[in-house]
């Protein structure tokens, strides 16, 4: 993941690597400088918005382009029955469909297919092109994952307003068969547990992601600390399987964020309140 790349800037900077040496955790800071986003472009800011570009937008640019010219290469040709690259992504594209958007949508599915397919492809192309050397994962950016989160949530509240009715489906975060009392009491309520769920789903998305970074690169501080390079091999072992962790965590929380994407707009459009 991030070894070639910490390798390569400790020795263009060999301080940093007798700093590690002398104060052990002072690696930390190490750690910090290749997860947190770095500025690559520098534009003005405007509105108090620093629009200057990093390295997490560029990862996300460079994943846009890379699903945009995947699928358009894959199926630039109609065939019956795909063959190759194409035949791969039709299985996944087949598996999402039906084990998460038809089984949580119904009927809705295939209003709504399209945004959770995109958010699915495009969040494991992110994950996995922060396993890559030089890369940056953008969705270890609480940035990133809270507009992913704040999407979902629009889709969510238009498609309850598509189906309803802006009336009805504000109705519909009210619980049925509440005393009026209750209900001035509940309204807050239930917008806080609605805004809630989708934090929820940024954090867990982020949260998940930079993990990985962190634990892979703390492995690694290890060597400096102890001062021998005896110890390397035991981090380097661990690293790997970390590494090959991240790849399974990568699809997972995929996975995971387009499953509970799918729930909430389900909720939104379900006649049972």
């Amino acid at each position: 993941m991030f070894l070639e790349d910490t390798i390569n800037h400790l020795s263009e900077h060999p301080e940093m690597t007798q700093h590690a040496a002398e104060h052990g955790a002072g690696g930390s800071e190490h750690i910090m400088d290749h997860i947190l986003a770095h500025k690559v472009i520098s534009l003005p800011t405007v509105a108090g918005i620093d629009l200057s570009i990093t390295n997490h937008v560029i990862m996300m640019f460079i994943a846009s382009a890379l699903l945009i010219l995947a699928f358009g290469l894959a199926f630039r040709k109609r065939q019956l029955v795909p063959t190759g690259w194409a035949n791969a992504l039709e299985s996944l594209v087949e598996y999402i469909w039906r084990d998460v958007i038809l089984a949580n949508l119904g009927r809705d599915a295939r209003a709504y297919a399209p945004y959770l397919l995109t958010a699915f492809f495009f969040i494991l192309l992110c994950n996995l092109l922060g396993l890559v050397p030089y890369g940056a994962t953008a969705t270890g950016n609480i940035g990133t994952t809270a507009a992913m989160a704040i999407l979902t949530l629009i889709v969510g509240l238009y498609a309850g307003m598509r189906k309803f009715g802006v009336v009805k489906s504000l109705k519909h975060l009210i619980p049925s068969g509440l005393p009026v009392f209750i209900i001035p009491i509940m309204i807050p309520v239930e917008i806080v547990s609605l805004i809630a769920k989708h934090v929820a789903l940024a954090i867990r998305l982020f949260a998940n992601m930079i993990a990985g970074h962190i634990t892979t690169l703390a492995i690694m501080s290890l060597i400096f600390i102890f001062k021998n390079w005896l110890f390397v091999p035991f981090p380097l072992v661990l690293i790997i399987f970390v590494s090959l962790l991240e790849i399974l965590i990568a699809f997972i929380q995929a996975y995971v964020f387009t499953t509970l994407s799918s729930v909430f707009i389900s909720a939104s459009v379900s006649e049972e309140h």
